[in-house]
Protein backbone atom coordinates (compact mmCIF):
# COMPACT_ATOMS: atom_id res chain seq x y z
CA UNK A 1 0.00 0.00 0.00
CA UNK A 2 2.58 2.50 0.88
CA UNK A 3 4.59 1.59 -2.85
CA UNK A 4 1.39 2.46 -4.65
CA UNK A 5 0.45 5.37 -2.65
CA UNK A 6 4.17 6.79 -2.89
CA UNK A 7 3.84 6.20 -6.77
CA UNK A 8 1.13 8.24 -6.56
CA UNK A 9 2.60 11.11 -5.71
CA UNK A 10 5.60 11.17 -7.68
CA UNK A 11 3.80 10.40 -11.12
CA UNK A 12 1.31 13.62 -10.11
CA UNK A 13 4.82 15.65 -9.27
CA UNK A 14 6.20 14.72 -12.63
CA UNK A 15 2.70 15.24 -13.89
CA UNK A 16 2.27 18.94 -12.56
CA UNK A 17 6.76 19.78 -13.42
CA UNK A 18 5.41 18.84 -17.29
CA UNK A 19 2.95 20.96 -17.19
CA UNK A 20 4.22 23.59 -15.61
CA UNK A 21 7.04 23.49 -18.00
CA UNK A 22 4.86 24.01 -21.10
CA UNK A 23 3.05 27.28 -19.17
CA UNK A 24 6.50 29.00 -18.77
CA UNK A 25 7.25 28.83 -22.99
CA UNK A 26 6.72 31.82 -24.48
CA UNK A 27 3.98 32.21 -27.30
CA UNK A 28 4.98 32.62 -31.17
CA UNK A 29 4.03 36.33 -32.29
CA UNK A 30 0.20 36.06 -33.70
CA UNK A 31 -0.43 35.08 -36.80
CA UNK A 32 -1.50 36.63 -39.94
CA UNK A 33 -1.56 40.02 -41.21
CA UNK A 34 -1.87 43.42 -39.79
CA UNK A 35 -5.10 45.58 -41.46
CA UNK A 36 -6.49 48.89 -40.93
CA UNK A 37 -8.87 49.24 -37.76
CA UNK A 38 -7.03 45.91 -36.28
CA UNK A 39 -5.87 46.56 -32.84
CA UNK A 40 -3.79 44.92 -30.35
CA UNK A 41 -4.31 45.79 -26.22
CA UNK A 42 -6.89 48.30 -25.62
CA UNK A 43 -8.82 49.37 -28.63
CA UNK A 44 -7.99 53.26 -29.63
CA UNK A 45 -11.05 55.01 -29.97
CA UNK A 46 -11.81 57.16 -33.08
CA UNK A 47 -11.27 60.24 -31.34
CA UNK A 48 -7.92 59.48 -29.44
CA UNK A 49 -6.63 58.46 -33.50
CA UNK A 50 -7.80 61.76 -34.37
CA UNK A 51 -5.88 63.68 -31.55
CA UNK A 52 -3.02 61.71 -31.97
CA UNK A 53 -0.05 63.61 -32.17
CA UNK A 54 3.27 63.47 -34.06
CA UNK A 55 6.64 61.64 -33.03
CA UNK A 56 8.36 65.08 -33.34
CA UNK A 57 5.27 66.56 -31.08
CA UNK A 58 6.10 63.59 -28.33
CA UNK A 59 10.04 64.61 -29.12
CA UNK A 60 9.52 68.04 -28.58
CA UNK A 61 7.65 67.38 -25.41
CA UNK A 62 9.69 65.04 -23.59
CA UNK A 63 12.90 67.78 -23.73
CA UNK A 64 10.78 69.79 -21.17
CA UNK A 65 10.20 66.51 -19.07
CA UNK A 66 10.82 63.44 -18.00
CA UNK A 67 7.81 61.69 -18.67
CA UNK A 68 4.46 62.41 -20.65
CA UNK A 69 1.34 60.08 -19.42
CA UNK A 70 -1.89 58.98 -21.10
CA UNK A 71 -0.39 60.23 -24.66
CA UNK A 72 -1.64 59.30 -28.09
CA UNK A 73 0.92 58.92 -30.58
CA UNK A 74 0.65 58.86 -34.59
CA UNK A 75 4.03 56.74 -36.38
CA UNK A 76 5.12 54.18 -38.81
CA UNK A 77 6.51 50.81 -36.95
CA UNK A 78 10.09 50.39 -38.57
CA UNK A 79 10.60 47.02 -36.46
CA UNK A 80 8.86 43.76 -34.60
CA UNK A 81 10.08 41.83 -32.24
CA UNK A 82 10.28 38.04 -34.32
CA UNK A 83 10.43 36.37 -31.06
CA UNK A 84 7.04 37.08 -29.91
CA UNK A 85 5.76 40.20 -30.78
CA UNK A 86 6.37 41.95 -27.44
CA UNK A 87 8.17 45.12 -28.63
CA UNK A 88 8.27 47.73 -31.95
CA UNK A 89 9.81 50.38 -33.05
CA UNK A 90 8.19 53.41 -34.36
CA UNK A 91 9.90 55.79 -37.06
CA UNK A 92 10.69 59.79 -35.91
CA UNK A 93 10.82 62.79 -38.21
CA UNK A 94 14.36 63.34 -37.35
CA UNK A 95 15.14 59.12 -38.66
CA UNK A 96 15.74 57.69 -35.47
CA UNK A 97 13.72 55.63 -33.82
CA UNK A 98 11.83 55.05 -30.62
CA UNK A 99 11.35 51.93 -28.82
CA UNK A 100 8.23 50.65 -27.61
CA UNK A 101 6.83 47.75 -25.07
CA UNK A 102 3.52 46.44 -24.34
CA UNK A 103 2.00 46.83 -20.91
CA UNK A 104 2.47 44.16 -18.52
CA UNK A 105 3.35 41.73 -22.07
CA UNK A 106 -0.42 41.80 -21.93
CA UNK A 107 -0.52 41.69 -25.49
CA UNK A 108 1.56 40.65 -28.61
CA UNK A 109 1.73 41.97 -32.14
CA UNK A 110 2.24 39.80 -35.22
CA UNK A 111 5.21 40.95 -36.86
CA UNK A 112 3.13 41.46 -40.58
CA UNK A 113 2.60 45.37 -38.18
CA UNK A 114 6.07 45.83 -39.72
CA UNK A 115 6.20 49.20 -42.19
CA UNK A 116 2.53 50.01 -41.02
CA UNK A 117 1.38 53.33 -39.77
CA UNK A 118 0.02 53.01 -36.24
CA UNK A 119 -1.48 54.80 -33.23
CA UNK A 120 -0.50 53.86 -29.48
CA UNK A 121 -1.73 55.10 -27.07
CA UNK A 122 0.28 54.88 -23.37
CA UNK A 123 2.76 56.47 -21.82
CA UNK A 124 6.38 57.72 -22.65
CA UNK A 125 9.53 59.09 -20.77
CA UNK A 126 13.06 59.63 -21.37
CA UNK A 127 15.05 56.87 -20.25
CA UNK A 128 18.72 55.79 -20.53
CA UNK A 129 18.87 51.86 -21.70
CA UNK A 130 21.44 49.53 -20.55
CA UNK A 131 23.97 47.97 -23.19
CA UNK A 132 22.77 44.84 -21.82
CA UNK A 133 19.33 45.55 -22.86
CA UNK A 134 20.54 47.07 -26.31
CA UNK A 135 22.44 44.12 -26.93
CA UNK A 136 19.22 41.61 -25.34
CA UNK A 137 16.97 43.82 -28.12
CA UNK A 138 19.43 43.44 -30.86
CA UNK A 139 19.92 39.75 -30.65
CA UNK A 140 15.59 39.41 -30.60
CA UNK A 141 15.56 41.87 -33.81
CA UNK A 142 18.24 39.13 -35.51
CA UNK A 143 21.01 41.39 -35.65
CA UNK A 144 24.48 40.22 -36.38
CA UNK A 145 27.07 39.36 -34.45
CA UNK A 146 28.82 42.13 -35.64
CA UNK A 147 25.98 44.70 -34.98
CA UNK A 148 25.17 43.39 -31.59
CA UNK A 149 29.31 43.47 -30.92
CA UNK A 150 29.24 47.22 -32.02
CA UNK A 151 26.61 48.14 -29.05
CA UNK A 152 29.01 49.29 -26.58
CA UNK A 153 27.47 52.23 -24.78
CA UNK A 154 24.38 52.63 -23.26
CA UNK A 155 21.92 54.63 -24.97
CA UNK A 156 19.12 57.95 -24.11
CA UNK A 157 16.09 57.16 -25.97
CA UNK A 158 12.38 57.55 -26.16
CA UNK A 159 10.50 54.24 -24.42
CA UNK A 160 6.79 53.77 -24.41
CA UNK A 161 4.82 51.77 -22.34
CA UNK A 162 1.89 51.03 -24.82
CA UNK A 163 -1.67 50.08 -23.67
CA UNK A 164 -3.03 49.67 -26.96
CA UNK A 165 -2.02 49.82 -30.57
CA UNK A 166 -4.03 50.24 -33.33
CA UNK A 167 -2.98 50.15 -37.32
CA UNK A 168 -4.13 53.10 -39.34
CA UNK A 169 -3.80 54.38 -42.90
Amino acid sequence: MKFSLYSLVLLLCFSHLSFAQEAVEKPAPPAGNAFVGDFYGADISTASVIKAVSVEKLENELKNRQKAEHIVVKGEVTNVCEKRGCWVTIKTESGSSFFVKMKDYAFFVPTALKGKNVVLEGNAERKITSVDELKHYAKDAKKTKAEIDAITSPKEEIRFLADGIKVVD
